[in-house]
């Protein structure tokens, strides 16, 4: 990586503002114009009715989706991170991750840390699956995996490279009781230390959080 993370166990000075946010699929809202400013460390939970724009706005954040309009601004350190380079900060956790098939668990994370230029890759690899519960499948392909162990290994991933941004969308998702538990107690972990943001309706996992951005959009993605 160019830029080098904060030491583990060590707070990064983290701050995310957001300004008129808002972004649109052709004729259909994806968000409706959000404004928020939120500072590590702490956990914020994103709500509001499907199709309101949660995942789109973790998309934006995660730099993966320029917004229509508004601005979101990133900085780490005191200093403004580019949009090009925001992944090198933000660990991203969402339905939408897939991996290579024919790639065992722990080779996946290794090409993603490798892709990445994350040193140590295979120590890192180990260490996030462990946090995951994952680590006696670490040789299996992920086609062996079930669908609560595919979603453990997404966090995992966003784990990988100790971002001091996690963002979790829906992280409850086709997990049992046990697997609920850990993305508990992974959020207190990152709490003295990250700024988590967790998309979700789940009460569950939005009382984890000490702040709350409801989005105040009509929902499933409704045309001008």
């Amino acid at each position: 990586m160019s830029a080098a993370l904060a030491p583990a166990g060590r707070v990064a000075t983290v701050t995310l503002e957001a300004h008129d946010l808002a972004h649109r699929y052709g004729r259909r809202t994806g968000l409706e114009p959000v404004s928020f400013a939120l500072a590590a460390p702490g956990v914020v939970a994103v709500t509001g009715a499907n199709g309101s724009g949660k995942s789109t706005l973790l998309r934006v954040i995660a730099g993966l989706l320029r917004p229509s309009h508004g601005r979101l601004a990133l900085a780490v350190e005191g200093r403004a991170v580019p949009d090009a380079r925001r992944r090198e900060w933000v660990g991203f956790a969402t339905p939408e991750l897939s991996f290579y098939d024919e790639l065992s668990v722990a080779e996946n994370l290794r090409f993603a840390g490798e892709a990445r230029g994350l040193e140590g890759v295979d120590a890192a690899a180990a260490a996030a699956l462990a946090r995951v519960g994952l680590e006696s499948r670490a040789h299996d392909r992920v086609p062996a995996l079930s669908s609560g162990m595919k979603q453990r290994l997404r966090i995992a991933f966003a784990l990988l490279l100790k971002p001091p941004v996690l963002l979790l969308d829906e992280p409850g998702s086709h997990l049992d009781d046990e697997g609920r538990a850990t993305v508990a107690r992974l959020v207190d972990q990152e709490r003295p230390t990250s700024l988590v943001v967790i998309a979700t309706n789940d009460e569950r996992e939005w009382r984890l959080a000490e702040q709350r951005i409801e989005l105040r959009g009509r929902g499933l993605g409704h045309p001008a």
